[in-house]
């Protein structure tokens, strides 16, 4: 097919992620990629300053990680993980237990982000009933979050501004608290209130889940490491399973490996995804302590109830451990705090507000972006980016030279303009 035929018959029968069906948004063919570039069809190279969504740290084809998968595709690509396990699997494992926040040392491998969510749900409220708490079936969250487009994870996202209000009758309903003020904001102002509304839900709740020090896709609002502090200190108080979601903030993305580390504060549970693979494949990974498994173990099944088909798939688990290797072999907080200092110059955009933190650049417009608009824009000056609702941002590989943050800057003022 040529790449017209392609456009074609995608338009008219691939859904593409929160677009119609029936009046699709346009589509751009890709025909490669290398380091922090793609290749669109009637473009030419673009840097790609979404990572593909965040995950792909360390570019495109990088041959280290190229290299792991064929070297596994020569064993094998999958094998059921019920009653069967392999070294890819467990070596992954090992790395993550040793690079997790102190106490998270049990580790179940999900297939995306969303199913981590689910599962690490599910973790919180099988300790409950495992504890005697078979009454607390609800969660503590805030306001602004994202966790996921599956069911129980919609549950747990903003239920007003965010995407899955349309299902609010629908979705088990769940305790939200202020939003975290900004960095520099009144912590102990906001932290009163969330004390007090935990403290009148408490005999109600099972868990509390965040994403920490950045919220994500709902409005990509970074807040201060103190509030984790404030979310560790109230689940203990209450007796409730602490859910780190560090599925965009993870391996390095704020600027500490985990967002977690920013507080030397450890949840009880932590989803980890997106950039685990390096980008290759799907894979995600629920730790919890010893604490949560137990009580979990204790509950009327017995058993963790979940288990997925590609569960612990082989070549995604020996992907991840070479990117994890590629990660912490490298100077990544360097790169990081180098990719940091270029974004910057976001700060001379003239928009409503600019965000910056670690390898995450922000500018929210006082009205919703034209997608179609921004993006062309974008593309002129040699970057691809997604925007949503009002933001236009950037989560770029972190292989991203000066030059390429600079391009990425450029790309963003002018979406700006444009959208």
């Amino acid at each position: 097919m040529t790449p017209g035929e392609l456009l074609e018959f995608d338009r008219a029968h691939l859904w593409h992620p929160y677009t119609s069906m029936t009046d699709p948004a346009p589509t751009r063919l890709v025909t490669g990629a290398s380091g922090s570039r793609i290749t669109i069809d009637g473009v030419g190279d673009v840097v790609d300053a979404m990572a593909s969504w965040w995950s792909a740290i360390h570019g495109y084809r990088h041959p280290v990680l190229d290299e792991a998968v064929r070297r596994q595709l020569e064993r094998m690509s999958h094998v059921m993980f019920g009653g069967l396990t392999h070294k890819p699997a467990v070596e992954l494992a090992r790395r993550l237990v040793d690079l997790a926040p102190a106490g998270l040392d049990r580790v179940f491998l999900a297939d995306s982000g969303s199913v981590g969510v689910e599962v690490a749900m599910k973790m919180a409220l099988q300790h409950q009933r495992g504890t005697g708490h078979p009454e607390r079936t609800r969660f503590l969250t805030v306001r602004g979050g994202y966790h996921g487009d599956t069911f129980d994870c919609m549950s747990v996202c903003d239920p007003e501004g965010g995407m899955h209000a349309m299902w609010s009758g629908l979705l088990p309903q769940q305790v939200f608290g202020e939003r975290p003020p900004r960095p520099g904001g009144d912590v102990e102002a906001w932290a009163a209130g969330f004390r007090a509304l935990a403290a009148e839900h408490a005999d109600q709740l099972a868990g509390l889940i965040v994403e920490p020090l950045l919220q994500g896709a709902g409005g990509m609002h970074p807040y201060p490491a103190e509030c984790l502090a404030v979310f560790r200190d109230v689940a203990d108080e209450h007796g409730l399973v602490l859910i780190f979601d560090e599925i965009a903030t993870g391996f390095g993305r704020t600027g500490t490996l985990f967002a977690a580390d920013a507080a030397g504060v450890s949840p009880d549970v932590m989803c980890v995804g997106k950039a685990l693979t390096g980008g290759y494949l799907s894979l995600a990974a629920v730790l919890c302590t010893g604490e949560v498994a137990r009580g979990l173990s204790a509950s009327d099944s017995g058993v963790l109830m979940h288990g997925p088909t590609f569960m612990g798939n082989p070549l995604a688990c020996a992907v991840a451990s070479a990117s994890l290797d590629l990660l912490t072999s490298s100077d990544w907080a360097g790169d990081v705090r180098r990719i940091n200092r270029g974004l910057q110059a976001l700060h001379e955009i003239d928009a409503a507000d600019v965000r910056v933190l670690g390898a995450v650049g922000v500018v929210q417009l006082d009205h919703p972006v034209d997608v179609a608009k921004a993006t062309e824009a974008a593309l002129e000056q040699g970057v691809w980016l997604r925007p949503f609702r009002d933001l236009i941002y950037t989560m770029p590989p972190y292989v991203c030279s000066d030059d390429d943050i600079a391009t990425i800057c450029a790309g963003i003022a002018a979406a700006a303009e444009a959208g």
